[in-house]
């Protein structure tokens, strides 16, 4: 059973003589991961909590029911989202090819952002206007100021928030290493760190950012499955499957962030209610909210 990184990172606390490892059952270890979340982020379990433990338990589910082998059809060549094909993925991605990806929300399109060839190319396949920016995606939270500024954040902000189903957008900053070609006039990104390993692998892998948006043609629904974008494979050097996803259609939650002590929600997504919880706890305040 694969574990997300933040779930892994909650693992210690099995070694407490206070719990028998040997017969803990899947309930109780998504019990004791959400309670340790809530904790270290000093609210108290409440709903939220409870929704924070049937996420993990959809999550490992999900991981569980990868498919195990790779086809090639005339539509596209599929392969299983795991870690045996992530250099081939980045390979791909060198080459300035287009890559279709599960994340932790919905399947999507990625490509090297850096490549402005490859940039285009998602912009073609979606039949999206370029005046529509795409967001970046990296492998871990340290690498976001590599893209992106942040010194004007709240310490431990960005650690709540990331890996998560959050977008997060933020200045570029004078220091980004992002090609200006990129959402060009625009003097912010859309950053993420997905809770998906498969696809921070192989960003970590490709040392650089991708470029990142929902895989379907654009106005159409977004896409949980393969299946939902079976039209568009042909455009992809390969379509990875990791199975159904459990989030919905809803998408990342979109928060804006580039104004100091202020957050502004762009889009509810799936995890706004956590979102707002996390921004306020470390004392940011809506933007255009009464005083």
């Amino acid at each position: 059973m694969n574990i997300p990184a933040r779930v892994a990172a909650a693992l210690p606390l099995l070694a407490s003589p206070l719990v028998p490892s040997s017969s803990l059952s899947l309930q109780s270890f998504c019990s004791l991961i959400s309670h340790h979340r809530v904790s270290k982020l000093g609210l108290v379990p409440t709903v939220q909590s409870r929704r924070l433990r049937r996420c993990v338990a959809e999550k490992m589910a999900w991981s569980a029911e990868k498919c195990d082998a790779g086809v090639e059809t005339e539509l596209g060549v599929v392969r299983p989202a795991t870690g045996a094909h992530t250099e081939e993925a980045v390979e791909a991605l060198r080459a300035g090819k287009v890559i279709a990806v599960p994340t932790d929300t919905l399947y999507g399109f990625a490509c090297d952002a850096c490549s402005l060839e490859a940039v285009n190319r998602i912009y073609e396949i979606k039949g999206r206007k370029h005046t529509s920016p795409l967001a970046i995606c990296v492998g871990d939270v340290p690498d976001l100021k590599r893209f992106a500024a942040t010194e004007h954040l709240p310490h431990g902000l960005l650690e709540n928030l990331l890996p998560g189903p959050v977008t997060l957008v933020l200045n570029r900053g004078e220091s980004s290493i992002l090609e200006k070609s990129l959402n060009p006039g625009l003097d912010s990104i859309g950053v993420r760190v997905p809770d998906c390993n498969f696809i921070r692998d192989i960003a970590r892998r490709l040392g650089s950012a991708l470029a990142l948006t929902s895989a379907n043609l654009s106005g159409q629904p977004s896409s949980v499955s393969i299946k939902d974008f079976e039209n568009l494979w042909e455009h992809c050097a390969y379509v990875y499957n990791g199975g159904v996803l459990p989030s919905g259609r809803a998408g990342s939650t979109v928060v804006d962030l580039t104004r100091l002590g202020k957050y502004k929600i762009l889009r509810p997504g799936s995890a706004r209610e956590e979102t707002v919880a996390i921004l306020e706890m470390h004392s940011l305040e809506e933007e255009g909210a009464a005083a």
